[in-house]
């Protein structure tokens, strides 16, 4: 007799996921087995990540898992700037497209369906993020390998763990935002 193993659902894979926060290792984690859940930002939430990002003209906006693309599509109509968002799921990217067409903002979002931990980061000039801890902790050392000196970062309900504790912390209804900005001394770890 023959017995099928099948790969766990989502629903097990990401309550897996949630019991790993005690796993000291994030780069042992196969995280293709553990999709990001899509669960929108609320809009309170958009407007204060993005005023804590403290957005200056000509700046670049990189959203990471940017689902429906509230957030580029937002940083473009009340800071004018160019945004770019970058998510897996085609079904997300099709979403944030039509968004980016609907708001009138084309000409300065752009929404890309690629890997983030595969995304030159190197343009940006603020990163957003709404992921998951695990991710976060993997994602850390891309930030400060590839954002310039200066480079603010925003997080919806996930910090960077204990190697990178955030300028700012406030909360927004239920959410957690958290804040940093790359200084000199990250480059040197990243």
């Amino acid at each position: 007799m023959t017995r099928r193993i099948e790969r766990p659902g989502r629903r097990a894979a990401l309550g897996t996921l949630l019991a790993l926060p005690y796993v000291a290792r994030a780069d042992l984690i196969d995280f293709s087995l553990f999709p990001v859940p899509y669960v929108p930002t609320p809009m309170p939430v958009v407007e204060r990540m993005l005023e804590l990002a403290r957005i200056e003209p000509g700046d670049t906006v990189y959203d990471l898992g940017c689902g429906d693309g509230r957030i580029v599509v937002e940083a473009a109509k009340r800071y004018g700037v160019r945004g770019i968002g970058i998510d897996l799921d085609p079904v997300r990217v099709a979403e944030a497209s039509d968004n980016v067409s609907r708001a009138g903002v084309g000409d300065k979002v752009e929404i890309r369906q690629g890997d983030l931990f595969e995304t030159d980061l190197s343009p940006a000039d603020v990163v957003t993020l709404y992921l998951l801890p695990e991710v976060n902790l993997r994602l850390l050392p891309v930030l400060w390998r590839d954002l310039r000196v200066g480079a603010r970062v925003v997080s919806h309900d996930f910090h960077m763990g204990s190697d990178w504790p955030s300028d700012h912390t406030e909360n927004v209804g239920r959410s957690a935002i958290y804040s940093w900005t790359i200084r000199p001394e990250h480059k040197q770890q990243g």
